[in-house]
């Protein structure tokens, strides 16, 4: 049993940590609470988990908000605070977080064409930069497990429309397994198996 070489990421078809940007926009309150496609107590921890996941693997994330500055909502929720403490959060008043440039210029600088994007709601402000990045060019993959919308008619045609258009669909634990490939990097082992603990996947270790 021999390991083929690690593929040179730049050149590879499939998620690494080296290859991706995470994009993480509006988990507040406001939007947190107006979600009802999924359980919004697993949406926290999902999303939490995916958070944990890029912190964990030192993947870039791009934080955004909306309406923060003008008083209209409050910040992101305290759970993805505490993983992101020294990250930039970029607050808008624009639905469309890629018409925002201060973010478009965050994502563009990280020089990465792969976008793991999570965003409330499904239907507008994941969709709209979705549709937009894909037109430009960037392979985006919505973690599908993470996101949610106000109606599960709203999320599953959100999610069908940007599919369509070429997005990846993805969940947290194949971005994990994804991130980490094979069981001899054993540098990563540790980071893989306590963000699948964490997450309540049952791993039985070899």
């Amino acid at each position: 049993m021999t390991s083929k070489a690690p593929r040179d990421p730049q050149k590879d078809e499939l998620l690494a940590p080296e290859n991706s940007v995470f994009v993480l926009i509006d988990y507040q309150p406001t939007q947190i609470n107006s979600i009802n496609s999924m359980d919004r107590h697993e949406l926290i921890e999902n999303i939490t988990a995916v958070t944990g996941l890029m912190k964990a693997y030192d993947v870039p994330v791009i934080l955004s908000t909306v309406n923060v500055a003008t008083g209209r909502n409050q910040d992101t929720i305290p759970q993805l605070k505490a993983l992101l403490e020294n990250e930039t959060s970029y607050d808008r008043t624009s639905i469309n977080a890629w018409e925002d440039q201060d973010f478009y210029d965050a994502v563009v600088k990280t020089g990465r064409k792969k976008i793991i994007i999570a965003a409330l709601w499904t239907e507008a402000c994941l969709t709209f930069p979705a549709l937009d990045a894909l037109k430009e060019g960037y392979e985006v993959y919505p973690v599908v497990d993470a996101v949610g919308g106000t109606s599960k008619i709203a999320h599953e045609t959100a999610l069908r429309r940007m599919e369509q258009a070429g997005a990846q669909l993805t969940s947290f634990a194949q971005l994990a397994c994804e991130f980490q490939r094979d069981w001899d990097r054993t540098e990563n082992v540790p980071k893989f198996v306590k963000a699948m603990q964490d997450k309540g996947i049952f791993l039985k270790l070899v």
